[in-house]
């Protein structure tokens, strides 16, 4: 679903405004442009919430994200015609992504449990030839249903988006990348495409809806009538199942 920033007038007005500013790097003239995108930062962190923890500070997200379209504004070249819009996604959904890695709200212990969930879902699901049921997974573990489902809310907390950079078919190739690193970024599409349709239907749904309907966690939990961090939680899950999906076909590099 792509965002609408402006109408025709507005769009006769931006464009005078990047031409001023190609011409003249002024501050004034980057704040009224960083100011009409706004809106491109905040549905970026609304996306994002999907996978972070409640204890996130959701204005450092938004200022992280923020530096990314001043960031962009800056390297966008007028010049090459592609859309804004687009090249500033990629920028603030980069900024926000480098902003949350750099800080390790998970305790080592947790990690350790959480890697051990990874495991056991990858060697399971292995064996079995299908997605294991929660009284599988719990049973392999050697733990309660509701230990499962405390661990389960662990994982959603420490999971960021690591699926992002190879679901996402609109963002552009890095210049810098090769054809070989191309030709591997799409081949890992294809696996995922065929991976998701291996999925329970409600992480398969989850997984649809973030990643190619493009929707936030909360019209997600109202589509699907489940709260947000059910939704987070679905996310997870779903993500530990792809990646081991990726690690037995396309080996350790893909994850």
């Amino acid at each position: 679903m792509e965002q609408q920033y402006s109408d025709g007038r507005e769009t006769q007005d931006m464009d005078s405004l990047w031409q001023a500013y190609a011409k003249e790097k002024t501050v004034e003239i980057r704040n009224k442009i960083a100011e009409h995108y706004l809106p491109l930062v905040k549905m970026t962190a609304g996306r994002l919430a999907i996978s972070l923890p409640p204890h996130v500070d959701r204005d450092d997200l938004l200022s992280s994200g923020f530096f990314g379209l001043l960031d962009a504004i800056d390297r966008y070249d007028l010049t090459r015609k592609n859309k804004f819009e687009t090249y500033a996604s990629v920028r603030v959904r980069g900024a926000m992504l480098d902003y949350l890695r750099s800080k390790d709200w998970v305790p080592v212990s947790t990690r350790q449990r959480i890697r051990k969930y990874e495991q056991a879902v990858y060697q399971l699901e292995s064996e079995l030839g299908r997605a294991a049921t929660d009284e599988e997974l719990a049973e392999r573990l050697g733990i309660s249903a509701d230990d499962l489902d405390t661990l389960e809310r662990q994982v959603s907390a420490a999971t960021v988006i690591p699926l992002d950079e190879y679901l996402h078919y609109d963002t552009p190739a890095p210049e810098s990348q090769g054809p070989t690193a191309k030709l591997e970024k799409q081949e890992l599409k294809e696996i995922l495409a065929k991976s998701i349709d291996k999925l329970p239907p409600k992480e398969k749904t989850v997984v649809t809806l973030y990643y190619y309907e493009e929707m936030t966690l909360r019209e997600i939990s109202l589509v699907l009538h489940l709260t947000e961090a059910r939704i987070s939680q679905l996310h997870a899950k779903a993500v530990i199942r792809l990646r081991g999906f990726l690690a037995s076909e396309y080996g350790d590099k893909a994850v």
